[in-house]
């Protein structure tokens, strides 16, 4: 069986789900395929307990595809981004930097949610969508792309035609391998726990980055839990220790928590499991082929700082709907990938590449290279224009 439609996406993540929102809002024929089901319990085994920021341009996007409705009831706002450099003999803070929104807009930088409740409301809204048909249990096994149109294997033996094919597959997309793109991967040895956290200290709407060594240790509000303030923690460690924390028993890893968070938010009470990811940067040498446009972790993939990860793909989407709505004759021609390759992929190799610089000084483990560290978060932060354009770079509004 073949069937026929505008765009196709592989990938039910988060950043495939918000393509088939905003190209079905937009009005296109939109089939998203994604092997497993989506877990949209935060209780259930397989759940996604990480949580992502979503910046002032990802919201915009959300709010125009009729999204940020369903989400905003759970999300957290982030008006201050605080820096902390512990780094010292002692790991306590020594340099305290904060950022704050209201030097730039008068709305918060972003908003953080927990990545199962994105999933579940984002899987919720496309069932109201006429022109979007979600299949999950279904994986884009082959490629063949013509000038014309693409065609794509579907792991029950269906084939789909479509005049754009959008691999949201992850860092391992089978349809950028398909189409013959390389990939420039960098591996740190690291690995990042996700979990959430209670704490008697009110978060107060600020997201803290605290640097020592292993990279960085980071509390991310959340909206309150069971009446207790509630933050999400990404706690990056090279791979060994990683996996020593997350087998420690609750009061043992609950006190190691508490040390390396500085005890901003008082002593941290462990709220959900921890799940263990792996972290690398990688970035694909083209941003497509033909009738193929690559998208998020299947065009790049950035370790968990600054928030730039999924704020990263939804900038991939908002120039491919752009593009698609100024010449929606084009859809998929060669003329549009080009231009979203122009439009993207030298953004996303300075992002990568800074990202790399950033984390590679958070591993610093030698005292002299700790030391330069705290003095360079120093001296950036003492230039106002400087800062000004770290944040707004930071939001991706310049």
């Amino acid at each position: 069986m073949t069937e026929t439609c505008d765009i196709l996406i592989a990938g039910g993540g988060i950043a495939g789900l918000s393509a088939a929102a905003a190209f079905g809002a937009a009005g296109f024929d939109v089939i998203c395929v994604d092997p497993a089901p989506p877990v949209t319990d935060g209780a259930a085994q397989g759940a996604d307990l990480r949580t992502t920021a979503i910046l002032q341009p990802g919201r915009d996007l959300m709010d125009d595809c009729g999204l940020w409705a369903r989400l905003d009831p759970y999300a957290a706002p982030l008006q201050i981004m605080r820096i902390v450099d512990a780094g010292g003999v002692d790991p306590s803070p020594r340099v305290v930097r904060e950022f704050n929104a209201a030097d730039l807009s008068d709305r918060p930088f972003g908003w953080n949610l927990s990545n199962w409740v994105l999933r579940r409301e984002m899987v919720a809204h496309l069932a109201t969508l006429p022109g979007v048909s979600f299949r999950p249990g279904l994986r884009a096994d082959r490629l063949f792309a013509r000038d014309s149109e693409a065609r794509v294997s579907l792991s029950d033996g269906s084939r789909v035609t479509a005049r754009l094919v959008l691999a949201a597959d992850g860092r391992n997309s089978t349809l950028r391998q398909a189409a013959g793109i390389g990939v420039d991967t960098t591996r740190y040895g690291q690995k990042a726990l996700a979990f959430a956290v209670t704490h008697p200290e009110p978060h107060d709407n600020v997201s803290t980055e605290i640097h020592r060594s292993g990279g960085p240790f980071t509390l991310v509000p959340l909206p309150d839990l069971d009446g207790q303030p509630c933050s999400a923690v990404v706690w990056m460690e090279s791979g060994p220790r990683a996996l020593e924390l997350q087998a420690l028993p609750v009061p043992a890893f609950e006190a190691a928590l508490t040390e390396r968070s500085c005890g901003l938010l008082g002593p941290l009470s462990l709220a959900t499991r921890r799940s263990v990811w792996p972290i690398i940067s990688q970035k694909a040498e083209r941003m497509g082929a033909r009738r193929l446009a690559l998208m998020a972790e299947a065009a790049h993939v950035v370790p968990p700082i600054g928030a730039q990860g999924l704020n990263m793909s939804l900038a991939d989407l908002r120039a491919l709907l752009d593009l698609a709505r100024a010449r929606p004759e084009g859809l998929g021609d060669a003329q549009m990938i080009e231009d979203y390759h122009s439009a993207r992929h030298r953004d996303v190799s300075m992002r990568v590449a800074g990202i790399d610089l950033l984390n590679r000084a958070s591993q610093a483990s030698g005292q002299g290279l700790r030391d330069a560290r705290a003095a360079g978060l120093s001296a950036l932060y003492g230039l106002a224009p400087v800062r000004r354009t770290l944040m707004q770079m930071g939001l991706g509004v310049r």
